[in-house]
């Protein structure tokens, strides 16, 4: 359209002011207009692939963008982590384009969203666009190192690091007993024996408690997704939110997994929502990768947030529960299962809440929904329930609730 508009210009200027070989440059225009009119469309359609970049850290996301096709030239608008649009011409051929750009937030995050369509005959040809491609990346959080982590009293484990109460083997002293059969004769206590044994023959053994192992279980609650900026809550506006409360929550649920494996101990997740992810209970680097795979790609629960059944827990696990609290159901599960016997954990997972951008009645709200919220924590801790927020110290937190209870 535009050789043809070009030509029918200067072949009017070329009329008016009398100038022939300015009405002649008209003449190559015009031409290769109507050949690329004629021209037949190209047999290969134009095809967009994005491959991300292996070796790369969690928070760059590096995806290369290729575009083949019988066009001449593709162009390609980008959009980079959801806020950045990029628009450029790239050859047709496969040649590769890296995108990258930074993470803000943790869990599933489209890397690049792209969109194509094929530039032929110096521009004068352009085929429809491809459907949008998109990558979707989980981000891994950020880990916190937690020496110390709360321990259920009843451990019923026969293996592990951990001080159990069952008769066992490699824990402390529990007693002097008769020798019954099937004790070692190793385990006899020949000193004992000499001042305790009431007949001859009688023998003494000493018997100590078994190492076990503890059974952790995370819950996430995923109704919520709250950013640091008040201002930003509903808005999903995630660019200008700040550390959000999943993103609090990803990384206490990794750093939890984390230090409970490397313990030695078991760990298992569930998503406190309608078809959440949810792992089993294992131990060892396999189970704690499969783990941390599902915490990254855990992401909002969105509008159907509640759950239609309590995930099933083993017997004597310690249990955290990682929520904002602004929901009941959180708070309803964490003390059914403090009610069941299970040692419960609530993590409060709100960030630091900055209100600078408020009017006066969100202001009020903003303090009515904490100090409902407030009457929930308080709920908790009468239940016997320990209360840790993340966003202060949660390694002393943790360390200090493990040592009162132990």
């Amino acid at each position: 359209m535009l050789g043809f508009f070009g030509a029918i210009v200067l072949a009017a200027v070329g009329l008016v002011f009398s100038r022939a070989d300015v009405a002649a440059l008209g003449l190559p225009l015009l031409i290769a207009s109507v050949a690329a009119v004629h021209r037949r469309p190209d047999a290969a359609p134009l095809q967009l692939r994005l491959t991300a970049v292996p070796g790369t850290d969690d928070e760059m996301l590096a995806t290369e963008v290729r575009a083949t096709g019988g066009a001449e030239i593709a162009e390609i608008a980008l959009v980079q982590a959801e806020r950045r649009t990029r628009r450029l011409l790239v050859p047709a051929d496969g040649t590769a384009v890296v995108a990258s750009s930074r993470a803000l937030h943790s869990g599933p995050v489209t890397a690049v969203a792209a969109a194509a369509r094929g530039v032929s005959a110096d521009g004068q040809l352009l085929t429809p666009a491809t459907d949008l491609v998109t990558q979707t990346r989980s981000v891994a959080p950020r880990l916190v190192s937690l020496p110390g982590l709360p321990l259920s009293p009843r451990l019923t484990g026969m293996h592990g690091s951990h001080e159990g109460r069952r008769l066992g083997q490699g824990g402390d002293f529990r007693d002097i007993h008769p020798f019954v059969p099937g004790d070692e004769l190793r385990r006899v206590d020949w000193r004992a024996t000499a001042r305790m044994a009431r007949r001859p023959g009688d023998l003494l053994v000493r018997r100590t408690d078994t190492l076990s192992d503890a059974s952790t279980v995370i819950a996430m609650d995923t109704a919520d997704d709250l950013g640091t900026i008040v201002a930003t809550w509903g808005s999903r506006d995630l660019v200008r939110s700040g550390p959000t409360s999943l993103d609090l929550s990803r990384q206490a649920a990794r750093s939890i997994a984390a230090a409970t494996v490397s313990a030695g101990d078991r760990v298992a997740l569930h998503v406190l929502t309608h078809g959440g992810r949810s792992v089993r209970g294992g131990a060892g680097r396999r189970h704690l990768a499969r783990v941390e795979a599902a915490i990254a790609a855990t992401g909002s629960a969105g509008a159907d947030a509640r759950f239609r059944r309590t995930p099933p827990v083993p017997h004597g696990s310690v249990i955290f529960v990682l929520s904002t609290f602004f929901d009941g159901a959180a708070s309803d599960v964490a003390l059914m299962w403090r009610a069941s016997g299970h040692r419960v954990v609530a993590v409060d997972v709100l960030p630091d809440l900055d209100a600078a951008r408020l009017s006066r009645e969100q202001r009020i709200a903003l303090q009515v929904v904490l100090a409902e919220r407030d009457d929930v924590l308080h709920d908790l801790r009468a239940a016997d329930i320990d209360v840790v927020p993340w966003r202060e110290d949660p390694a002393g937190a943790l360390a200090a609730a493990a040592r009162v209870r132990r």
